[in-house]
């Protein structure tokens, strides 16, 4: 109340500062856990490998790749006759669609990176920050 109102930092439709494809990779990486809850642990990532929209811009081509630790993981992840990487898209599909306000071609792919967590380099380049221990 006692303060001047200073000048806006940010415009006021702005809710993050995060790039739209790391929201996007964070949305699939929470609908692939909500679809596999315990089934693989928590050691999966996701990356947009592209994200690009077709010309007459009503349809957002998205490729994102699910990263895993192990092959058992990616069974677990594609499913049966793919059912489950079916699911964790649509799902996925829906709140990228409300995001972005267009529709969305979303491709999902599954690679296994063994042991990725405990790399120095892959964390930081699937979006994962290192915390401060002190």
């Amino acid at each position: 109340n006692y303060l001047p109102e200073g000048p806006y930092f940010f415009d006021p439709d702005t809710i993050t500062d995060q790039p739209e494809k790391a929201i996007v990779a964070e949305m699939v990486r929470e609908k692939a856990l909500q679809a596999l809850s315990d089934e693989v642990p928590h050691g999966i990532a996701v990356m947009v490998d592209s994200m690009k929209d077709r010309p007459d811009r009503h349809i957002c081509d998205i490729d994102a790749t699910i990263i895993c630790e192990k092959n058992s993981h990616k069974g677990i992840i594609i499913g049966k006759h793919g059912s489950m990487l079916k699911k964790i898209g649509t799902n996925a599909r829906y709140e990228i669609e409300r995001l972005l306000g267009c529709k969305v071609n979303l491709k999902l792919f599954v690679k296994v990176k063994e042991n990725w967590r405990d790399s120095e380099v892959l964390p930081a380049n699937y979006g994962f920050r290192k915390e401060d221990e002190e």
